[in-house]
């Protein structure tokens, strides 16, 4: 695998891993402090910043998908993966 190659990987990986967490505080403890102790303004800025990170996590997915060559199949299964509590701890598998 060549050098850039190798970045890709590490970063989609990477940022895979932290868009994980992100999304993890947004649904477990950003949410339920807006909706079980009324007070909303965690949402906004733990939503923005796992919104980013999903930004950043699907430019490297397209990355992965048409330099590195990562199959449809994997490619798709990735994407499903970024929107399932926990699913990108397993992106390692994919790659």
């Amino acid at each position: 695998m060549e050098h850039s190659h190798q970045n890709i990987t590490k970063w989609f990986l990477l940022i895979g891993k932290i868009e994980g967490y992100s999304y993890l505080v947004l649904l477990f403890i950003a949410m339920p402090l807006k909706y079980f102790y009324n007070t909303p303004e965690y949402v906004r800025p733990v939503g923005s910043i796992h919104g980013a990170l999903f930004v950043a996590f699907t430019i490297l997915l397209a990355l992965m998908f048409f330099k590195v060559k990562l199959s449809l199949k994997k490619s798709v299964l990735a994407f499903l993966l970024s929107l399932v509590p926990f699913g990108t701890f397993f992106l390692r598998r994919l790659v």
